[in-house]
């Protein structure tokens, strides 16, 4: 589960109030993350799982970007090790070496396959030209991270997901034109208070729960040219939810089930 961002005053953005930048230009007319890549089949957070979402045409996969103490840059979603590997260890305390030792644990006992905790440098391998990355900014440098992009000449093939005021900041201060997407909170419920929300952060791109919008809110932020890309994963993502999506006007989410939603919108005539 995503963090809602929340505004903290006294927070000064480097941006104007009509600033823009535009997330990486659309393949498909319906956008499609895949959450911590396609982990129907492989480990979530993978190698494998990125590199399936890139067969499944997904148009992004979503990582979960962390900094190990040699100050290397990973991918896990949880700061623990423990849920996807059984060793009880911060990432932030270990080195890399040590997190690459361990073993990620395989979705079902039959798979004797070894799966491992991914580089970002290695994810960048893989994915330049053939898939975005939607970097759920969890603890890491906008610095280093720049860095790491350009090296692979994949700046302009990214988008930032803001988890705290300060890394809006530090990433306007270190590359200006970084699409950064911002989750709407809990009290952004229509038109007057998801404007309020736009004019304080300046997000390029708009996350959250897909069930929280309207489709007056919608109307609003297209005419900012503001793309609003939510999350739809849970328990009960399917068809019913994915109609829902659709019937409010949404033109992207994020899912736990990239196969079967790209599958649906095909059928749909919408990708």
């Amino acid at each position: 589960m995503k963090f809602l961002f929340i505004a903290v005053a006294g927070i000064l953005l480097m941006t104007s109030a009509n600033a823009q930048n535009p997330a990486p230009a659309a393949r498909h007319r319906y956008i499609v993350a895949a959450h911590r890549g396609d982990h129907t089949v492989y480990p979530e957070n993978t190698l494998e799982g990125y590199a399936m979402a890139i067969k499944d045409g997904a148009d992004y996969i979503e990582i979960d970007l962390r900094t190990t103490s040699d100050g290397q840059l990973v991918s896990m979603h949880d700061a623990s090790t423990d849920r996807m590997t059984g060793f009880k260890g911060l990432i932030k305390n270990l080195t890399l070496q040590q997190l690459r030792d361990l073993k990620v644990k395989a979705k079902n006992n039959a798979d004797t396959a070894t799966y491992r905790i991914p580089l970002f440098e290695e994810i960048l391998k893989l994915c330049r030209d053939k898939i975005y990355i939607y970097i759920d900014f969890k603890e890491a440098d906008a610095a280093v991270t720049l860095n790491l992009l350009k090296q692979y000449h994949m700046e302009k093939q990214v988008l930032v997901y803001i988890n705290k005021a300060s890394q809006v900041t530090d990433w306007r201060k270190t590359y200006p034109t970084m699409p950064l997407m911002l989750s709407t909170p809990d009290s952004v419920k229509n038109v007057e208070s998801m404007k309020k929300f736009i004019d304080t952060w300046h997000p390029d791109i708009l996350d959250g729960d897909y069930s929280t919008y309207t489709k007056e809110m919608l109307a609003f932020a297209a005419t900012l040219n503001i793309p609003v890309w939510p999350d739809a994963q849970s328990p009960l993502e399917g068809p019913l939810v994915w109609d829902k999506a659709i019937a409010t006007g949404l033109k992207g989410l994020q899912t736990d089930n990239p196969p079967a939603l790209i599958k649906y919108l095909e059928g749909k005539g919408l990708r």
